[in-house]
Parts: structure tokens; sequence; C-alpha cells
């Protein structure tokens, strides 16, 4: 057995956390958990593996809003922040997890109160600073699973090479005015084919030139539509927790909120 198989358990082809004890459920959790333990793909078992889980989620806006909130609900043991800026009124018509009486407030903060009052079992690590090249692989490489919801390409990249480099599952999603897209990145694993995974490089070979694609506030969004993603990222990461159903590893998921349509397209290693 190698040395990674050593330090950590196996869940389904994802290397785990390090190996340790499977988390006991108290009687307030197993009730508190009861839709999730009653469904024979999750289980106790399953719960379990969300309580001993820490997931990375990059950005407490539009996107990181829901994906906190429902991993939160769902009973993720340990969740990490990362955000360097404050809640500002302009913010609140997407990203719900903050609220009025927490304009002025660090982002990580006003999350962190909120996730205390969803679920006090969720330990809630800040990191109140702006992830980069540099930073992002030390960072990645202390949690199981990354959800990106960062809104620019700079940080994307950082995040998804430091993911790749790191051997960490990358649940990644960005939003336009009225659409959205959502898929989850191994390139570290083959799929079924033998093949390579493909990476956030083979999805965009680089960044488009500057001004090309304009900022929320520049162009506006409609904030129900960063719930509909967020909350399906949140679906993806207790997918890969829990070992259950098909990831969205080679296929990018499609959202055109005005149409009411989704398609999904295959797409490879280049």
């Amino acid at each position: 057995m190698s040395t990674s198989q050593n330090r950590y358990t196996l869940l389904g082809d994802m290397h785990y956390g390090p190996a340790m004890t499977p988390a006991p459920l108290s009687p307030e959790e197993l009730e508190r958990y009861a839709r999730h333990i009653v469904l024979p793909e999750i289980g106790g078992a399953g719960q379990q593996r969300l309580k001993r889980a820490r997931v990375l989620v990059i950005g407490a806006g539009g996107l990181g809003a829901p994906a906190l909130q429902y991993l939160a609900a769902a009973g993720v043991g340990t969740l990490g922040i990362v955000d360097d800026d404050i809640v500002s009124l302009s913010n609140l018509q997407r990203q719900v997890i903050h609220a009025t009486d927490t304009i002025g407030v660090p982002k990580t903060e006003s999350a962190r109160r909120a996730i205390a009052a969803i679920n006090p079992h969720v330990t809630v690590a800040r990191h109140d600073f702006r992830l980069t090249s540099g930073n992002a692989p030390a960072l990645v490489r202390s949690y199981d699973i990354v959800v990106d919801g960062s809104d620019n390409f700079e940080t994307r990249y950082a995040v998804a090479d430091a993911c790749a480099a790191e051997g960490r599952p990358l649940v990644h999603a960005a939003v336009g005015r009225f659409d959205g897209s959502i898929t989850v990145l191994k390139p570290f694993e083959n799929g079924k084919d033998g093949k390579p995974n493909p990476n956030y490089r083979d999805l965009f070979p680089e960044a488009p030139p500057a001004g090309l694609v304009p900022s929320c506030a520049e162009a506006g969004i409609v904030g129900a539509l960063t719930g509909v993603i967020g909350t399906l990222q949140a679906m993806e990461a207790i997918k890969l927790i829990t070992g259950i159903g098909e990831p969205l590893v080679g296929r990018l998921l499609l959202y055109d909120a005005l149409a009411a349509r989704i398609d999904t397209i295959r797409y490879g290693r280049r």
C-alpha cells in the first residue's frame, strides 16, 4: 500500500481525509439528519463522512452563499471560507447568507454567524485574504474538497492549479446575467476509459482579454440564478463526500434561466 493510502482512508476513488475512527452521531444529530440517514444511498455511514469532511469554499458571495448554507445544513463538519471583502448593501440581492445588519462586516464573519445559526455542529475556519497562486497550495492541501465560487479568472486558475497539484476534487461554477455553468474537476485521476480526466485549462486554456467579460456590477445578474448554481455545487460536493451518484467529471452542465433549459456537454483532456 502506498504512503498516501496509509495516511488516508479511501472513499470510492477519492482520498478522504486523514484516517480516523468514524465520528459518532449524537441523538440530536440523528434527528437533525434523519432525512439523510433514511436514504439507503447515504445512511448513517454517509452522514459520518459528511461530519468528518473538510470543505473549502472560495468566496462567500453569490455562489458561495447557498453552497455554504446547504453544506452546513447537510452536516459537513468543517467549512473553510476564503474571502477578503466586507458585506455591502448591493450584495444582499443575491448573497443570501448575509443580512442587512451585517453590512460592513467581513463576509467570512457574516457567513460564520449565519452558519452557526443553521447548524451549531459545523466548525467554520475563516480565511480573510485573497487566494493567489502563492498561498493556494498550502490552503487547499488542508481540505478534502474545494468549491470555487470566485468571480475572476486569476483566482479560478490559482484554485484549479492548486487542486490539480494537491489531488483535491474541485467543484467549479460560474454565472453570467441569466446563465450559469458547473463542472467537477479531478485531473489527478483517470476516467472510466483509462484516460486522464480533464483539468480547468482544458476548458479555458487562457483567460479572456481584460475587459472582455464584464463583472456582475457592470452587466447585472439575477439573484436567484446564483442560488440555482450554488446549490448545485453543494449537491456535487455532497456526492463526492458520500460517494453516491456520478459527479460532473468531464461534463459541463449549462443552465439557461430565461429558457428554463439545462444542457450537459462532455469535454476531455486536450
